[in-house]
């Protein structure tokens, strides 16, 4: 396992994903702030269940509970919206609505990162990393 990667994000979402996909409870990726921080935000809107910080060498783990045992996942589909060829911005007034509001994204704003509807309310724009539903 490389602990190195091109584009940080897509490399979690990847790997969020494909243990959804098979059935997976539980996945450890190697840690970083703008990890912790997407994984926090999912945490907090109730997309995962729990996260937690690991210290290992050479690097930390991020363990992510994506849902306790005998339940389902609670995402659907989740994607990286900006690339590192093609950075997608948006004003606050021109956020997008991911399924009509049942999904959400996250957004890098000046204040951090945050969902799409506090970006919104807080009159932030910024960097959309993530699309989930």
């Amino acid at each position: 396992m490389s602990l190195q990667s091109t584009d940080q994000i897509a490399d979690l979402i990847t790997r969020i994903r494909n243990a959804v996909n098979v059935g997976k409870n539980e996945i450890l990726v190697p840690t970083s702030k703008l990890k912790a921080g997407v994984v926090e935000v999912l945490a907090k809107n109730g997309y995962i269940a729990d996260f937690s910080i690991e210290d290992a060498k050479p690097r930390g783990m991020l363990k992510i509970t994506i849902n306790e045992a005998g339940t389902n996942a609670k995402i659907n589909e989740i994607s990286k919206v900006s690339k590192p060829g093609r950075r997608v911005y948006s004003a606050a007034e021109d956020l997008p609505v991911v399924k009509s509001g049942r999904g959400m994204i996250i957004v890098s704003t000046s204040k951090g990162l945050m969902t799409g509807r506090e970006a919104k309310k807080n009159h932030l724009g910024g960097e959309i990393l993530v699309r989930v539903w």
